[in-house]
C-alpha cells in the first residue's frame, strides 16, 4: 500500500481542516451576533467530520455489538452541535479529541439509558410472570388472549435475573459511594 493510500486511511479527518473550519464558524457565529443576524448553519464540513468521527467511534470494541448504536452515534452528533460553542481554538488545537470526547460520553450516556430501559422492561416481565404463577385463573382464562402459552427459555431468564441482579447492585454501589462522599 502506498504511503498516501495509508495516511488517507489513518485519517479520517484532517484535524488542521477541521480547525480551520471551526475558527472560521466561529468568526461567522460573532460577527451575526455582533449584527443581531441569524445564527449560521454550521458548515457541512464540520457536520462530516463530527459524522465521520461518531461512526468511526461506534466501531470500536468498546461500543460495536450494541443494538442501538445509531441511537449512540445520534446523540453523539447532537451533543457535538450543542457544545460547538464551547471549542476555544486558544486553549486547543485539537478539535478532534475535543469532539470525540464529547461523543465518548454520549455513548456512555446512551448506554446507560437503555439498560435502565431494558431493566423495566425485565422487571415488568418478572412482574407479569409472578402474577401468572399466582393468578387465580379458570377455564375460560386459557387461551391466546392472555398469552399462557408463551414460556421463556431457561438461557433467557436466567440472563434476564442475572442482568437484573447485576443492574440493582450496581444501583446499590453507587449509592453507597455518593453517600461516602457526602460525608
Amino acid at each position: 500500500m502506498s504511503e498516501k493510500k495509508k495516511q488517507s486511511k489513518v485519517q479520517y479527518v484532517n484535524n488542521k481542516d477541521f480547525l480551520s473550519a471551526l475558527v472560521q464558524y466561529r468568526k461567522d457565529v460573532k460577527h451575526a451576533i455582533e449584527n443581531e443576524l441569524e445564527r449560521p448553519r454550521v458548515p457541512n464540513y464540520i457536520g462530516e467530520c463530527v459524522m465521520k468521527i461518531a461512526t468511526h467511534l461506534a466501531r470500536k470494541p468498546n461500543f460495536m455489538n450494541y443494538t442501538f448504536k445509531d441511537e449512540m452515534v445520534a446523540d453523539g452528533i447532537e451533543n457535538c452541535l450543542q457544545y460547538i460553542d464551547n471549542f476555544d481554538p486558544d486553549k486547543s488545537k485539537n478539535p478532534f479529541a475535543y469532539f470525540t470526547q464529547i461523543i465518548w460520553y454520549a455513548f456512555l450516556r446512551r448506554i446507560q439509558k437503555e439498560k435502565k430501559l431494558l431493566y423495566t422492561k425485565y422487571k415488568m416481565t418478572e412482574q407479569v410472570n409472578l402474577m401468572n404463577m399466582t393468578a387465580d385463573t379458570q377455564d375460560h382464562d386459557n387461551g391466546f388472549d392472555f398469552g399462557d402459552n408463551i414460556k421463556m427459555s431457561e438461557w433467557s431468564t436466567e440472563y434476564m435475573n442475572n442482568f437484573i441482579e447485576e443492574f440493582e447492585a450496581s444501583k446499590r454501589r453507587k449509592v453507597v459511594k455518593r453517600e461516602k462522599t457526602a460525608e
